[in-house]
Order: structure tokens, then C-alpha cells, then sequence
């Protein structure tokens, strides 16, 4: 479960796309409540990645809540993911019926991340709940200023919840779990991006995990001219970082990358 303040900072979402793009590359499920801020954050960056997200929803599954994020909810529903309720459809979400929907949120999955979350917030009631269950509780720290940190920072004080700062150690969270090239999360690995120019960066970060793409398409998404793209697609290609089948390319299912300067 990747949750936290509905009124979140723009770090808030930067460290959210960062962890839930990390967990779904391992092959895990990101499980947060459709909500906006830090939940909507977390099902975007799954969806980008193209894995697999569910959002537990306080209200029934034909009750998309918040309207603002009903484009969002479709999207997950019309793709890999799915939308969870336990009560039933025409239900309307209720203040009750969220600190409901959290101990659902705490239950379902290995193990809860609170990205920010203020000193009171409903992310710690969910938080509260993953503990009470024996479930592994991680927490990100902010900067101490910032109040939509301070219930992550109270959580951390208290030893409620274990400091996380990236993906590698939200998978520790889950049991010791092994990405997919069978290294230790926790083993300290070069950025595979360590030696790229800007293009082939912007590529690497275009090429999606699962799906395919052509050079078209990665050159829209990446902001680079198709000369640039597909210089860069060589380059990855070397590097171990992309595979291509026909015209098509995504990026590599195993990150043993040839270092760049041999």
C-alpha cells in the first residue's frame, strides 16, 4: 500500500512516482485508495509504468469518488487493475465508511508506506491498522519544516513505522523481496542511467516496462527528435537497458547493463 495526504507537496508526488514505479517494475502491486494527493499519485505512476494497481474505494465501485479523479478510476478499471469495495454498489462514500475502507487498504496488501501524512491523517488511522495486524509499516521523512511530513515524523519518533526512502527498501518491507534481476534490494547498484547523454535518458525513462512501443511513440513521450531516439535505442540496446522486437522496444526485463565505458 503506497498512501498519504490527500493535500500533498510536489516532493510528496515526486517520491510517490519514484516508489510505486519501483514496485510494480519488481512485479508488485501498488494498492492505495483512489483518492487525490499521494493515492492518485501512486496509481499514476503504476499505470505509467504499465503495472498492475488497485484502488480501495470508500464508497460502491459505480460510485467513482472523487469525481475529479473518475478519468483516473476508469483507467485503472479498463486496464490491468481493479477497483475494490466492500459495500455494495449505489453506496455513498462516508467519512466512516473511509476509515473503513483503510483497515481494507491495511489488510490486503504486505506492507503500508506513508509518504506524507499531517499529524493527524486519516494515512496514520491505515498505518495504525498494518501494525495492529503485524503488517511492516514504512515511512518517508520530509523535510522537518514541511507539515505534510509531520505525521511520517511521528510515526518514525514513535517507532511505529521504519524509515523507507526508495523502492529497493520498500521490497525489504515486503519480506526480503528480489526484483526482477535477482539482486538484493538492499544491495547498493549503480544507476543504470549512470553515463547516458540527456536523449538517452529521456528515452530510458520513455520505454515502457511491459508493453512495446515504437520509435514514434518514444519520441512523443520522451521529447526527442527520431534521429535522436533511435541513436539513443542503440545505445540503451548496448548498455543492456532496452530490447527491440521488430520496430518495437521496451526496456530490458533484467538491468545487468554493460558498463558504458568498456
Amino acid at each position: 500500500a503506497v498512501i498519504g495526504a490527500r493535500a500533498c507537496t510536489r516532493y510528496g508526488e515526486h517520491v510517490t512516482a519514484d516508489l510505486a514505479a519501483g514496485v510494480v517494475a519488481a512485479g508488485r502491486v501498488v494498492v492505495s485508495g483512489g483518492a487525490y494527493g499521494i493515492d492518485a499519485a501512486a496509481h499514476r505512476a503504476a499505470l505509467a509504468a504499465d503495472g498492475v494497481t488497485v484502488a480501495v474505494l470508500a464508497g460502491g465501485v459505480d460510485r467513482l469518488y472523487p469525481a475529479g479523479n473518475a478519468r483516473l478510476l476508469l483507467a485503472l478499471q479498463d486496464g490491468v487493475g481493479a477497483l475494490v469495495s466492500e459495500v455494495p454498489p449505489g453506496s455513498v462514500p462516508s467519512r466512516q465508511r473511509f476509515l473503513q475502507r483503510n483497515r481494507l487498504i491495511a489488510a490486503m496488501t504486505g506492507a503500508t508506506v506513508v509518504v506524507e501524512a499531517a499529524w493527524r491523517s486519516g494515512a496514520l488511522s491505515t498505518a495504525g491498522r498494518a501494525a495492529a495486524l503485524l503488517r511492516p509499516v514504512g515511512a518517508v521523512p520530509g523535510p522537518v519544516t514541511s507539515a505534510a511530513s509531520a505525521g511520517c515524523h511521528r510515526l518514525l519518533r514513535d517507532g511505529a513505522a521504519v524509515c523507507v526512502t526508495d523502492a529497493a527498501e520498500v521490497l525489504e518491507l515486503l519480506g526480503g523481496g528480489v526484483p526482477a534481476d535477482g539482486r538484493p534490494p538492499s544491495a547498493e547498484l549503480p544507476d543504470p542511467a549512470d553515463g547516458l547523454d540527456n536523449a538517452a535518458r529521456q528515452v530510458l525513462d520513455a520505454l515502457p516496462v511491459r508493453a512495446w512501443a515504437e520509435v514514434g511513440s518514444l519520441t512523443r513521450v520522451a521529447g526527442v527528435s527520431a534521429a535522436q531516439a533511435r541513436g539513443a535505442l542503440g545505445v540503451l540496446e548496448l548498455a543492456g537497458l532496452a530490447e527491440r522486437r521488430g520496430d518495437r522496444w521496451r526496456r530490458a526485463r533484467t538491468h545487468g547493463a554493460v558498463p558504458l565505458d568498456c
